[in-house]
């Protein structure tokens, strides 16, 4: 079952409205584009054949009015000739395709009415798919959206992760545990004699090699001086 009726209740459509009220909008816009697919497919159909039909009437129309000059020639001609009758009779004969040109005029006009009618519905329908299509895209793109950071959520929460979190917290609570036991070697030991002195040799050798960096530069910058 079809959401509209006529081509008119398209153009007029809310269409907002019509998915604010839906209860599946993604079920009703697909719906509201295809019907207004075909109906944009059925308008162009109608413009084609009444453009034809146009076609049609104005070849009748131009056939009959070269019929009416042909007649006027003819009773210009039987005039000449002096006779009156004759040309009377071609006149009579223009006259009674006069009917038949007036009523193809105004089918001509109400064609012409038609197809400009026609092209501003197309127009106006053009522009409500249009409209239809944004909100499937950005009703498509929300769904995409929403669908990714409910992925994201659901990972996040995810036990799996819980539990690994808490096997990595595990392990490094292991780890600081065996750092303190190592450390705990360390409180309240004093150095023996012998790591005593080998801080006494190894600063003095600091000392030493201080001394003697500072005698290098000393000289470097006499030499440069004398320069």
């Amino acid at each position: 079952m079809g959401i509209f009726t006529r081509l008119s209740d398209i153009i007029n459509s809310n269409i907002n409205a019509i998915l604010d009220h839906a209860e599946d909008p993604e079920k009703i816009i697909r719906m509201i584009i295809q019907e207004m697919e075909d109906t944009l497919v059925e308008a162009r159909a109608t413009a084609a054949r009444t453009i034809a039909e146009r076609k049609d009437t104005e070849r009748q129309l131009r056939r009959y009015r070269e019929a009416q000059e042909e007649w006027v020639r003819k009773a210009e001609v039987a005039l000449r000739k002096g006779r009156e009758d004759l040309s009377k009779a071609a006149l009579i004969e223009k006259a009674k395709l006069g009917e038949s040109v007036t009523a193809l005029e105004t089918e001509l006009e109400a064609l012409d009415s038609a197809l400009s009618q026609g092209d501003t519905d197309i127009a106006k329908l053009e522009a409500k798919l249009r409209e239809v299509k944004a909100r499937q895209k950005a009703m498509q793109t929300r769904s995409d959206t929403a669908s990714n950071r409910l992925k994201a959520r659901k990972h996040t929460y995810d036990s799996r992760v819980e539990d690994a979190f808490a096997r990595f917290e595990s392990v490094e609570r292991r780890i600081d545990r065996l750092e303190g036991e190592v450390e705990a070697y360390d409180v309240g030991r004093t150095k023996t004699l012998t790591e005593e002195i080998a801080d006494l040799e190894a600063e003095a050798e600091i000392e030493d090699e201080l001394a003697a960096l500072k005698a290098r530069v000393a000289k470097n910058g006499e030499t440069a001086e004398r320069k």
